[in-house]
């Protein structure tokens, strides 16, 4: 890191050093969740809240690196049932719905008019869905690995489409299914993740989690080391709590549907052509005939934040919206 927080940076730059929260607090919802939030970066700086993927992936101290702590307020926030909110791996009261109604109560609580909203993943269907639902509060959206919640996407995923790439990690996700239960994953997992037996859960929620961990680089050259049972188990049980509802949305292809809503709104998305959880079609989708919408194909980049390329696109998104 050959730079200070602040100097003027290309698109070549890489992340800016580790900080610290200046802030960090925990909100009760009032219907038993409550909510880590946290603060760093410049106190009086731009807003930005990061929306982070799974559903259930937590945010991590990582995340604070893509913005300039000398000119943004970066918010955190553990979505429910992951991270250090709690409780734990609970899908009582998780609903995509709830996600956006924590979001505008943060917001409330730290007395920001408006905000930038960064996120990736299932991160972007949050921040789109946001966005939607109250788009006078997102002065700016810098998405990644688009997904739009979509029963094509998540045939692909989980109905095989991806598995023709990986098709020996893809026997892995299968193997702990009976073959009459192949037709339906998420639904055999489903009932596997919440049979009530914790060790069951979190064997399960260890397959599950591999088979999307494994497909996030292009730079695989192996199955990932495994996550441990607690955290394999929320993430898993989140993410197909919510795959399993079709993330609570009133149609297929809602967000597509409201674009309208949004399209005054400056949007960068920065998307991986290589991306084998959230193809590219989907980004391409989202911003055709959108004129504030600014796509950014990756080559030879997939899923990760941390992907190079997807690290300074986002990195670049960032500085240039500096005001």
């Amino acid at each position: 890191m050959d730079r200070t927080a602040g100097q003027k940076r290309t698109p070549e730059a890489r992340l800016y050093p580790p900080i610290e929260p200046f802030d960090q607090r925990r909100l009760d919802m009032g219907d038993g969740h409550v909510i880590y939030v946290e603060q760093s970066g410049h106190p009086q700086g731009q807003p930005v809240v990061v929306c982070h993927g799974g559903p259930g992936g937590g945010c991590s101290p990582t995340m604070r690196r893509f913005f300039d702590p000398a000119h943004y307020r970066i918010i955190l926030f553990d979505q429910r049932g992951c991270g250090l909110s709690r409780p734990h791996a609970s899908v009582e009261a998780n609903t995509t719905w709830h996600l956006i109604a924590d979001m505008e109560r943060i917001r409330e609580t730290l007395d920001i008019p408006a905000w930038i909203v960064f996120g990736g993943s299932w991160g972007a269907t949050l921040a789109l869905l946001y966005a939607q639902t109250h788009p006078d509060r997102a002065e700016a959206l810098v998405l990644r690995g688009v997904f739009l919640a979509t029963q094509a996407e998540l045939d692909w995923f989980y109905g095989g489409g991806a598995g023709r790439f990986y098709p020996d990690l893809w026997a892995n996700f299968l193997r702990p299914i009976p073959e009459d239960e192949h037709g339906d994953l998420i639904g055999a997992y489903h009932k596997r993740l919440f049979c009530g037996d914790y060790v069951k859960e979190a064997r399960y929620g260890r397959h599950w989690a591999m088979w999307e961990n494994a497909l996030a680089s292009v730079r695989f050259d192996g199955p990932p080391g495994e996550a441990s049972p607690d955290y394999a188990r929320a993430f898993s049980r989140l993410e197909n709590h919510y795959f399993q509802n079709k993330a609570f949305l009133e149609v297929d292809g809602q967000i597509l549907r409201d674009r309208k809503r949004i399209e005054h709104i400056p949007t960068t998305i920065v998307q991986g052509r290589l991306d084998m959880i959230c193809p590219p079609v989907s980004a391409y989708r989202l911003a055709q005939d959108w004129p504030r919408a600014d796509l950014q194909l990756v080559s030879a980049a997939g899923h990760a934040l941390s992907e190079p390329g997807i690290t300074r696109g986002l990195v670049h998104a960032m500085d240039t919206l500096r005001s």
